[in-house]
């Protein structure tokens, strides 16, 4: 049996908001300088005069206040050696667990036993001082992990070489940008051989290489026997790399288990709003940093809008667009995965004969395809917005989701068997001799 090296026992969070009812407008001297009163002498009386006056009437209302609980009766436990995802939507208290577990805040009730040496990677700008040099905080933060000099120095090659910074490891940090900040945070997070790795959303603010050397990293980790908790709103990447997850809803643990079916809870948490109307500008999976630029979608097969569709027809996909700025050279792309987040088929703009222009403001972008004989059942269709120069503008997992009936568009009465597998192709049959 292997040992537990994480134990939540009825963890709760709390915060308290202060509300402050009927609260006057602030009165500013400039204000009432601009009146039209007699004498700088009087004016300047006036302003102090209403100044206290809205004091007093401010301090007479008494702040009420509100209490949040971010975290609310929180169990689980981490075995040593586990890749666990933690999963949930946008404010379901996934960055308050992290920097509990973390030590960065304390809990409100509820304990947490933690057996071994922790490295953090929750947000760029935590861990390192500003004001020192790259090689600086290197060594800084092998120390805060109890690591002797000798341990550290023998892990920086490896460390500066993995973040791509040689020719800055001698600048502060506070001149890095956020790219080489998250290179190099991750690169001293994975290299300084923690027992314990926990990693939040950071990743996102990496290129695509990047990311994929990350990740790479990661799952090397977990071959080595370390514990891995991997927060990320990308499904692919906690599907690859977690062998199970914890999916968190209002604070607490809606489900703990495989990661097949905390990705079937959580994706049908994504969808839930989004089956049966086409609003994503709220959507729970479009990455923190990312503006939301994809406002609605909607589905329409032979022209009418539908989120029951027919297996071996083809969909069309219409895409309403605010763009913030202007998109010199836009591309667009779309995945369709199945509710265990395991991705069936993809395609973009920029791989048919499809000729960007400049976009601004207000736009729609239709596209069709045919997705062949799916399987019926629930399917999700992912989709991101690229400009060509600046890279990625806005991605959403599981924007929306669409149900795939099995009809008799085969030409066959036969009915679809589970055997068949996720798809059937069409293929032609003739007689030789």
């Amino acid at each position: 049996m292997a040992e537990i090296v994480i134990s939540v026992e009825n963890l709760g969070k709390k915060y308290r908001i202060k509300h402050e009812a009927d609260r006057q407008r602030y009165i500013a001297l400039r204000d009432v300088l601009a009146d039209n009163a007699k004498g700088l002498v009087n004016r300047v009386g006036s302003a102090f005069r209403r100044a206290f006056s809205t004091h007093s009437a401010s301090s007479d209302k008494s702040p009420s206040y509100e209490d949040f609980w971010a975290l609310r009766n929180v169990n689980f436990n981490i075995k040593q050696g586990e890749v666990v995802g933690i999963i949930g939507r946008n404010g379901a208290g996934k960055s308050t667990l992290l920097k509990i577990l973390s030590q960065i805040t304390e809990p409100s009730e509820g304990r947490v036993r933690i057996n071994g040496r922790v490295a953090s990677l929750l947000e760029v700008g935590t861990g390192f001082h500003p004001e020192l040099t790259g090689r600086e905080n290197i060594f800084l933060n092998g120390a805060i992990l109890g690591m002797s000099r000798l341990e550290i120095s023998s892990k920086f090659d490896e460390i500066v070489e993995f973040a791509e910074i040689e020719k800055f490891i001698d600048t502060p940090v506070k001149r890095f940008s956020s790219g080489m900040y998250v290179r190099l945070a991750f690169a001293v997070a994975a290299h300084l051989e923690p027992e314990i790795l926990i990693i939040d959303e950071v990743l996102a603010v990496g290129d695509q290489d990047f990311q994929k050397k990350c990740l790479g990293k990661i799952s090397a980790a977990a071959k080595s026997g370390r514990t891995i908790l991997f927060v990320s709103h990308s499904t692919a990447a906690v599907a690859t790399l977690c062998s199970s997850a914890i999916l968190l809803r209002k604070g607490s643990v809606a489900f703990c288990g495989a990661t097949s079916q905390a990705l079937e809870a959580y994706l049908g948490d994504a969808t839930m709003m989004h089956s049966g109307q086409t609003d994503t500008k709220h959507h729970a999976t479009r990455p923190k940093h990312l503006a939301p630029i994809i406002e609605a979608v909607e589905i329409l097969q032979a022209g009418q809008p539908s989120f029951v569709l027919l297996a071996g027809h083809s969909i069309e996909v219409r895409l309403l667009l605010r763009m913030p700025g202007t998109v010199t050279s836009p591309r667009f792309a779309f995945a369709v995965e199945d509710m265990m987040a395991r991705r069936i088929m993809t395609g973009a703009s920029y791989l048919e004969s499809f000729e960007p222009r400049s976009l601004h403001g207000q736009q729609t972008v239709r596209f069709d395809f045919n997705p062949g004989f799916l399987a019926p059942g629930r399917y999700l269709l992912s989709l991101s917005v690229a400009d060509k120069y600046t890279g990625l503008l806005d991605s959403i997992d599981g924007a929306i989701a669409f149900d795939v009936e099995w009809g008799n568009g085969t030409g066959s009465d036969e009915p679809f068997e589970s055997a068949f597998g996720i798809q059937v192709v069409r293929s032609n049959w003739k007689y030789i001799s």
